[in-house]
């Protein structure tokens, strides 16, 4: 197994945080009163995300974010547009279409019920 790092995102409430993701083909691999593991995809080439509690987080005051980087961006893009998340610059939770930025990447924005932003950034 190749190393890797996952981010490790706070959560208001893991069933709520839990429900979110699943609209967007993340699965429950673990959960206990104090830690999370939600997967996407196939093992050896899934992203994850890894929640720890914080129920006393102000979601809009968070800085917490994470990038996943994925092969198939348009996917991940049709569930989210899919799903009731709307589509924004305010409020919470919402998501940015995705854009070639200046970078040259194509990246799209999804902000959770948490305020956490994730950055859905297509492998080139």
């Amino acid at each position: 197994m190749p190393d890797t790092a996952t981010p490790n995102l706070p959560s208001r409430d893991f069933d709520t945080t839990e429900d979110f993701y699943a609209q967007f083909g993340f699965e429950c691999g673990y959960k206990d009163g104090g830690w999370m593991i939600l997967y996407r995809g196939p093992k050896g080439s899934r992203a994850v995300l890894e929640f720890f509690p914080y129920p006393d987080l102000d979601p809009k005051s968070s800085s917490f974010s994470a990038c996943l980087r994925l092969d198939d961006l348009p996917a991940i893009m049709a569930q989210v547009t899919a799903s009731n998340v709307p589509q924004g610059h305010i409020g919470l939770p919402r998501f940015h279409p995705p854009q070639k930025e200046a970078s040259g990447l194509t990246i799209a924005y999804l902000v959770d019920c948490d305020g956490s932003l994730i950055r859905l950034i297509q492998n080139n």
